[in-house]
């Protein structure tokens, strides 16, 4: 199949775009379940609220108030989920924790059907953001080009804070040994509030950036789950190089599998999934922990 470099380029980044979304949604989910040792299948659920804050806030005061407020409210989300529900479960096993969470999902599924129904909604792009940038000799939508931006700033962020701070270093020590830093005198519980809000923010900001590309329905939390699995599963848990690595993974193997070998596409990343179990169980880049 003969293209040009344009094409390529174009694929690439598509590929890079669909990575930086999955990654702000799957750093959130694999820090929460590296440091708290808790599955949260609900997660999707809190990207579809996300989705559904930024539509409603955007209606109200455009497109950046629903930026900006929706990893909030969906953060009080979490403060909420912590404390009447996650809290009490961490000591619980994990089939407890699969099975509450699962059965959360259809929870928050119904409260998105009774607050704002079942059609789907959509936000228009800021006007700063239409139309489209040339980049690499291709002409590209700007907005596309804003989330790869966003995902690279907020991992850049990220990599500054767990690395070259203390909260980060709190952060790893948790990860690494839950035990032994709360007998170091670390405050281990508030750590895991802290993490879990912040991954909750991070799941909203994700719904937000991506509302004005996709359709924003009741399950959109559902469709992007099991993505954000394989990447999670592929990366290994509780690391920020392993999500950045597998959501790159998949963006890149979904993107250029559809163009390469359309037939195969749909079971080329579960057939990569499964050599990386088969290969490296604990994922590419664990945390040590």
């Amino acid at each position: 199949m003969a293209h040009d470099l344009g094409f390529w380029t174009l694929q690439a980044l598509n590929a890079l775009q669909l990575s930086m979304l999955l990654f702000l949604l799957s750093i959130g989910l694999t820090v929460i379940f590296g440091l708290m040792h808790f599955v949260n299948l609900a997660h999707g659920s809190l990207y579809a609220l996300g989705a559904y804050f930024a539509a409603s806030l955007a209606a109200v005061g455009g497109y950046w108030m629903g930026f900006f407020l929706a990893p909030v409210a969906v953060a009080g989300v979490g403060v909420l989920l912590y404390s009447g529900l996650i809290k009490r479960m961490r000591k619980s096993g994990p089939m407890a924790q699969v099975l509450v969470t699962f059965g959360l999902i259809f929870v928050m599924l119904d409260l998105t059907r009774i607050f704002w129904g079942d059609l789907a909604l959509a936000i228009e792009v800021p006007e700063l953001l239409t139309g489209r940038l040339a980049f690499l000799g291709v002409e590209y939508p700007t907005y596309r080009l804003f989330i790869i931006a966003l995902g690279l700033a907020i991992f850049a962020a990220l990599a500054f804070v767990l690395s070259r701070t203390q909260i980060g270093a709190m952060i790893r020590a948790g990860v690494d040994n839950d035990a032994m830093a709360a007998c170091l005198g670390i405050n281990v519980e508030r750590l895991f509030f802290t993490v879990f809000c912040v991954g909750c923010a991070l799941a909203g900001l994700a719904g937000a950036v991506a509302a004005p590309l996709l359709s924003v329905t009741p399950d959109m939390g559902l469709q992007i789950l099991i993505p954000t699995l394989i990447v999670i599963v592929i990366g290994g848990l509780g690391s920020l190089k392993g999500a950045i690595a597998g959501s790159l993974i998949y963006g890149f193997v979904q993107t250029f599998g559809a163009v390469l070998a359309p037939q195969l596409a749909s079971v080329l990343v579960y057939a990569l999934l499964a050599a990386v179990l088969v290969i490296k169980p604990v994922g590419l880049f664990p945390a040590k922990g």
